[in-house]
């Protein structure tokens, strides 16, 4: 893959939301460092109305982690605004739900894009969803 822009990053964040374990993960991540994106990845359960908070920094704390954004205040709103946008796509399903699943991180240049991909419900009686959001920041 050519990065070229939002898309392509937008795409990236959810492959790495997708993957299957840790060993995928590293393999994507891998794979996509060769192409000059920046990737992470982070699981989360929980119940989605008490979570939202949780669910943001998780995905801030794992993107400092994994070098994908520096500690600058931009980068970090980015990223907490991005997931805040993925998690109101999803909010119509989740609202007085369990959540559980993962949320993929990956930046090219000025693209950020962070993807969630949570199974949704009560006990055996899960849903899907899937939300997306994209942010551009300086490089």
């Amino acid at each position: 893959m050519v990065p070229q822009g939002s898309r392509q990053v937008a795409r990236v964040a959810l492959t790495m939301a997708l993957s299957e374990d840790r060993e995928h993960e590293r393999e994507l991540k891998s794979r996509y460092a060769r192409d000059g994106f920046k990737t992470a990845a982070v699981d989360y359960g929980g119940d989605f109305i008490s979570s939202v908070n949780k669910i943001t920094e998780r995905a801030v704390v794992a993107a400092k982690r994994e070098g994908v954004i520096r500690e600058i205040h931009a980068e970090e709103g980015a990223v907490a605004g991005a997931t805040r946008e993925a998690l109101s796509q999803i909010m119509p399903k989740a609202i007085g739900l369990n959540v559980g699943g993962k949320i993929g991180i990956a930046r090219y240049q000025d693209h950020i894009s962070v993807a969630v991909f949570f199974g949704v419900g009560l006990l055996h009686l899960d849903d899907v969803a899937v939300g997306l959001g994209h942010r551009a920041v300086s490089s």
